[in-house]
């Protein structure tokens, strides 16, 4: 299966992308699993899930060199209690076992591409924004800019204040329930901002101070942080409802770019990426989607990819049945019969 699907792909592609219609129809992710083992024998070394991005750098170390408990780096890895299930835990073991004998710069890696962005809850920056501070204080020799030297006598934990009130349904589903459009919040959105610039400003020596892996982990938490606050600042918008959560949808799509556009810049010199999430996420065209009565539309991750990369992107649409409206903008789409 793999053989024809890089007959449809051009060599400069990258991201292979393979859709599912639902998360609930375990064939998808064994369909993935099967195929993901066929393209490493092509070059393939890296796999990107739709989970949230920072909690899977516990996955991929669990791949790349046994740390953690199993089942707490499946808890922890991947979202909604998806990592019991076995097709998923059966991804993981094997890129464990695939990684036992080869050296690093062979062993397959494992990254998310989601963010903690859903429909009831979206947590607060804090944890991530102090991560990336930390980073920035304690790594390099040059002094740091006068931005950070201001940021880091911020008390990040008092301006964020309590971790609920940005995680609370309420601030979620009601526009003026939400604090993303706050002085506080406006502070530390110019706040991330600036230590965003510091992250690429001493680039070179905090690299020389720590690694390249662990730059890119730190900025992460950082891109992570900042993307949190753009959602909430989106949840804050008193708009008609369809347009509101059109453009969380699309916020939430446009953090997953920056994060495969991420993980491509790691893996560059490596091997392709094969992309594994919902078809709405990934399917070149503009997503639509049915909620209560509203109908809601956006680009998603593929779309802006599509047009940003071009021919380095392709898509495979996952379908249950041919009568499911998932070809617009694929490469092909890929239909699986279930039985009743």
């Amino acid at each position: 299966m793999s053989q024809d699907i890089r007959d449809f792909v051009t060599p400069s592609c990258d991201l292979l992308a393979l859709g599912e219609p639902t998360h609930t129809e375990p064939a998808f992710p064994r369909l993935r699993n099967d195929l993901f083992a066929r393209l490493v024998d092509q070059g393939f070394r890296s796999i990107a899930l739709e989970t949230d991005r920072v909690p899977a750098f516990a996955l991929n170390d669990h791949v790349q060199d046994g740390t953690g408990d199993f089942d707490e780096v499946m808890r922890e890895g991947i979202a909604f209690g998806r990592g019991e299930l076995p097709p998923n835990r059966h991804l993981i073991t094997w890129m464990r076992e695939y990684n036992r004998t080869r050296p690093p710069e062979e062993r397959l890696a494992v990254h998310g591409f989601d963010a903690e962005m859903e429909n009831l809850s979206a947590p607060s920056p804090r944890g991530y924004l102090e991560h990336a501070r930390a980073y920035l204080t304690g790594g390099g020799g040059l002094a740091p800019t006068l931005a950070l030297a201001s940021s880091s006598a911020v008390d990040l934990a008092s301006l964020a204040g309590d971790d609920d009130r940005w995680s609370r349904t309420e601030a979620v589903m009601d526009p003026a329930m939400s604090i993303g459009a706050t002085a506080e919040a406006e502070t530390l959105r110019c706040l991330a901002d600036d230590l965003l610039t510091e992250f690429h400003a001493r680039a070179p020596e905090l690299i020389a101070a720590t690694s390249r892996a662990e730059w890119f982990r730190a900025k992460t938490h950082l891109t992570a942080g900042l993307g949190l606050l753009r959602y909430h600042r989106q949840l804050a918008q008193p708009v008609e409802e369809s347009v509101r959560i059109s453009r969380l949808l699309g916020t939430r799509d446009a953090l997953m770019v920056e994060n495969l556009l991420d993980i491509r810049a790691i893996e560059a010199g490596r091997g392709p990426t094969l992309v594994f999430g919902h078809n709405l996420h990934l399917r070149r065209g503009l997503s639509h989607m049915r909620m209560r009565d509203l109908d809601l539309g956006w680009y998603g991750a593929g779309a802006v990819l599509s047009s940003l990369i071009g021919e380095r992107y392709a898509f495979f649409a996952g379908s249950l049945g041919p009568d499911e409206a998932t070809s617009e903008g694929a490469d092909g789409v890929l239909h699986i019969d279930v039985p009743d």
